[in-house]
């Protein structure tokens, strides 16, 4: 992975992690948190999205939302562990 894809690749997780918390009330976690909730949101949906049969293209546009959408299941989850905690 060369510096570009690197960049990109933060950059994508910073914004799906920032969308993510806007859309799950509650969570913000500053630039690293946001791109690190990105980050795994991204590897949940690429794991859960083609099990359900969901393909949203491609591109940096359909990057960003496939990440946040897998960064606001990871949220959820959070949320859920927490309020049972």
């Amino acid at each position: 992975m060369g510096l570009e894809s690197l960049l990109i690749f933060l950059l994508i997780g910073a914004i799906a992690g920032w969308l993510a918390g806007l859309i799950i009330k509650g969570f913000g976690f500053g630039l690293i948190g946001n791109m690190v909730v990105g980050i795994i949101g991204a590897f949940i949906a690429g794991f859960v999205l083609p099990k359900v049969g969901i393909d949203i293209g491609s591109g940096i546009l359909a990057a960003i939302i496939h990440a946040t959408i897998g960064a606001v299941v990871f949220l959820f989850i959070i949320k859920l562990i927490k309020s049972r905690g």
